[in-house]
C-alpha cells in the first residue's frame, strides 16, 4: 500500500501508480526501476518525498515557515528575528521552468494578502513543480504582522543631499576640520571699512556669545557648506545665519521674520515654505536652506554682485534697484559702499565680512571656535504615517527639545506625514529610530485635525471633540473673546471616529480663522481734527490703537490730516437700549371710560412712544 502523502501534496495518479507497482520491487532488489525514479524525482522537487534508509518514504509537512523581512539593498531595513520554535527560509532560487508556475503562485499570494504586507515564502526546498498547485500560504505571526507596521511608517535613514547613495563615512575626511573646509571656500571679495572693523571688536569682546551660537551652528553648518559647494557659492554665505539669527532655527523678528535665515511670510510662500496651522517651513532646516540659497541666487543674477545680492536679501530687491538708478542718475559710483541706504543694510555685509575674518583666523581675535566634524550632523529618516512628537523623540532616544532642535518647523504636537515626508534626527539617532518603530505596539498619533463646520466659540468646539476648553485653546493657541470661523482647521485627539492620517489636502493647506467674540457692530465715520492721532481717537472710542489702526489702515504712529475720514466701529447698543425702553410702556392699561379725557390723552402719548420705540428697534 503506497503511504499517504503530506496533506499539502497533491495525489498524482500516474506517479501514484509507478511508486505503488515499484515499492514492492525496492523491498526484493533494493534497487528502483526507471518509472520509481521518475516519480520520486517529481515528488522529491515538490516537498512531498525523499529517501531513507528503505528507500522511498513521504516526507513530513514542514515546520511553521515564519516571513521575515530581509535586508533590501534599495532600502537597508534590517532583518527582524524569527520567533523561538520556527524555521526561517529563505526564498528559493528560480529556476528557468518553474517560472510560469511562480508567476501564477505569487499572484494567487498577493491577492489573498492584505496590500503592504510581504508574500510568505513558499513551502518546499525548490521553487514549485510546473503543473502543481502551490499550498496555501501561512497567515503572518503577530511579531511579523508589527514588523510590518514598522516598515509602514518609517523608511531607512539617508543624507538629505544624496537620498539614494549609501550612508558611509569615509574615515579620510570624517574627523577632519570642518572650518577648513569652509575657510578654503571662501570667495568674496574684500571690504575695506571701518564698520567691519568695528563688528570684528564686537564680537572678539563677547567670547561666549561666540562660542553659543558656533555650538548651536555646528547641527547646521555641514548640511549647508554642502548645498552651497554644490551650487559652487562661495562660502561665506554658509555663515549667514550667524548674523540673520545667530543659528536660532525658532527666531522671529519684529517684523514677522522667522527661522534661521529671517523668511518674511510673503517671500517665504514665493519659495514655496508652507506657513499653515501644522507647520512653518520657514524654520524648516531643509526647505528654509534651500529657499534661501534659491532667493541669493536669483539676486546675484541680478545684480552680479554678492554684496549688492547680500543687500537685496537684507533690504529688498526693488529698493536696491532704486538706489543704484539714483547713483547713475547724480553720476555716483554703484558699488555697495557707495550706495545710500538704511543703517541695518549698512551695516549688514560689514558684520559678515567680519564673522568671516574670525572664522579664517580666530587666534588673531583671541577666540577659539569649537570643533565641528566633517560629516552629516543629522540624517533624514521618511515617515509614511503620522506620529506624535513625544513618541518621535522617545523612540530616536532623544528629549523633546532636542528633537525639535532639528525639526523645528512642526510647533504641534503630532507631525503629519502627508505633509512631511522626513524627520531629521542625529546620525547615530537615526537606525535607532527605525528599529524602535518596527518593535512600536500602540498608537502612532493621538491626535489629529478637524474642520470647523460652522462658526462657533472654543467651549462648542471643544465639546463636540471631547477635549477640555483650556487644552483646546492652548494647543491651537486660540486667544480670549475670538470665534473659531467655519472651515478652520484644529488640532483635536484622535477618537473612534477620527482615527484615519490627515490627507494631504489639509496637512499642507490648513488654517484657523477667527473673528471677535463681540455684539453686533455699527460703522461710526468721523473725520479728524487738528491735533488728532491714532492714540487719541482710540482712546477716546475706547479701542486699542492697533484695532482703530487696522480698521483705517494706516499705522498705529502715522500723523492724520485735519479733515482725513476715518472710521471705528462699536457695540450696536442703540437696539438693546430701545427694547429696554419700550419693554415697560408697552405694559400700559388702556384707560376706562370713567378715567376721563385727561388719561386717555396721556394714553395716547404712551402708545405714540410705544410705536417710536418699535421703529428703532427694526
Amino acid at each position: 500500500m503506497t503511504p499517504p502523502l503530506p496533506r499539502s501534496c497533491p495525489r498524482l495518479a500516474p506517479v501514484d501508480d509507478a511508486m505503488a507497482t515499484n515499492q514492492h520491487r525496492t523491498q526484493a532488489s533494493g534497487t528502483l526501476g526507471t518509472s520509481a525514479w521518475l516519480a520520486l524525482a517529481i515528488a522529491t522537487l515538490s516537498g512531498c518525498a525523499s529517501l531513507d534508509g528503505n528507500g522511498f518514504s513521504p516526507l513530513q509537512p514542514p515546520p511553521q515557515v515564519t516571513t521575515v523581512p530581509t535586508r533590501s539593498p534599495a532600502d537597508g531595513r534590517a532583518d527582524a528575528a524569527a520567533p523561538a520554535g520556527t524555521t526561517t527560509l529563505a526564498t528559493p532560487a528560480a529556476v528557468p521552468n518553474a517560472k510560469d508556475a511562480r508567476d501564477a503562485s505569487t499572484a494567487s499570494v498577493a491577492a489573498a494578502t492584505a496590500p503592504g504586507t510581504p508574500v510568505p515564502v513558499q513551502e518546499g526546498p525548490l521553487a514549485p513543480v510546473p503543473g502543481i498547485t502551490a499550498p496555501a500560504a501561512h497567515a503572518p505571526t503577530a511579531a511579523a504582522a508589527a514588523s510590518d507596521a514598522g516598515v509602514d511608517v518609517a523608511g531607512p535613514p539617508s543624507d538629505p543631499l544624496e537620498p539614494e547613495a549609501p550612508v558611509q563615512l569615509d574615515p579620510a575626511t570624517t574627523h577632519a576640520d570642518l572650518w577648513a573646509r569652509i575657510r578654503r571656500g571662501f570667495g568674496m571679495p574684500p571690504l575695506d571699512s571701518d564698520l567691519v572693523r568695528e563688528h570684528e571688536r564686537w564680537y572678539a569682546s563677547r567670547p561666549d556669545y561666540v562660542q553659543r551660537m558656533t555650538e548651536r551652528g555646528s547641527r547646521y553648518l555641514f548640511h549647508i557648506v554642502a548645498e552651497v559647494e554644490r551650487r559652487k557659492m562661495p562660502l561665506e554665505l554658509a555663515l549667514l545665519p550667524f548674523i540673520e539669527s545667530a543659528f536660532n532655527p525658532t527666531a522671529i523678528s519684529t517684523a514677522r521674520a522667522s527661522g534661521m535665515w529671517q523668511f518674511m511670510p510673503g517671500t517665504g510662500r514665493d519659495y514655496d515654505l508652507k506657513q499653515n496651522l501644522f507647520r512653518d517651513d520657514r524654520r524648516d532646516v531643509l526647505a528654509s536652506t534651500r529657499a534661501a540659497l534659491d532667493y541669493l541666487g536669483r539676486l546675484h543674477g541680478m545684480f552680479g554682485d554678492w554684496q549688492l545680492a547680500l543687500a537685496a536679501y537684507n533690504w529688498g530687491e526693488g529698493n536696491v534697484k532704486k538706489a543704484l538708478a539714483r547713483n547713475e542718475k547724480a553720476g555716483l559710483p554703484t558699488d555697495y559702499a557707495s550706495l545710500s541706504m538704511p543703517a541695518e543694510t549698512r551695516h549688514y555685509v560689514p558684520k559678515l565680512l567680519a564673522v568671516k575674518h574670525i572664522v579664517a583666523d580666530p587666534k588673531a581675535f583671541g577666540l577659539s571656535l569649537p570643533e565641528v566634524q566633517n560629516h552629516p550632523y543629522f540624517l533624514s529618516v521618511p515617515i509614511q504615517r503620522d506620529i506624535d512628537v513625544a513618541l518621535a523623540a522617545r523612540l530616536a532616544g532623544l528629549s523633546v527639545d532636542e528633537f525639535r532642535n532639528l525639526n523645528p518647523q512642526h510647533s504641534k504636537p503630532v507631525i503629519l506625514a502627508a505633509g512631511t515626508p522626513q524627520v531629521l534626527l542625529p546620525f547615530d539617532n537615526a537606525d535607532r529610530f527605525v528599529q524602535q518603530l518596527k518593535q512600536h505596539r500602540g498608537q502612532f498619533a493621538s491626535w489629529t485635525a478637524w474642520v470647523v463646520p460652522k462658526t462657533m466659540r472654543p467651549a462648542e468646539a471643544a465639546r463636540q471633540t471631547g477635549m477640555s476648553e483650556a487644552t483646546l485653546r492652548e494647543v491651537n493657541r486660540i486667544p480670549p473673546r475670538m470665534l473659531v470661523k467655519a472651515g478652520s482647521a484644529l488640532l483635536v485627539p484622535r477618537s473612534e471616529r477620527r482615527v484615519a492620517d490627515v490627507p494631504e489636502a489639509l496637512a499642507d493647506n490648513g488654517q484657523m480663522a477667527l473673528a471677535p467674540d463681540l455684539p453686533p457692530m455699527r460703522k461710526v465715520s468721523l473725520k479728524a481734527r487738528k491735533g488728532d492721532t491714532v492714540a487719541s481717537l482710540a482712546r477716546r472710542y475706547r479701542v486699542s490703537p492697533a484695532q482703530f489702526a487696522q480698521w483705517n489702515q494706516v499705522g498705529t504712529s502715522s500723523a492724520l490730516k485735519a479733515g482725513q475720514a476715518l472710521v471705528v466701529y462699536q457695540p450696536n447698543k442703540v437696539k438693546a437700549k430701545a427694547r429696554a425702553g419700550a419693554a415697560p410702556q408697552r405694559k400700559v392699561a388702556r384707560p376706562s371710560s370713567a378715567a376721563g379725557p385727561q388719561a386717555g390723552s396721556v394714553a395716547k402719548r404712551s402708545r405714540s412712544n410705544v410705536k417710536v420705540a418699535r421703529r428703532a428697534d427694526d
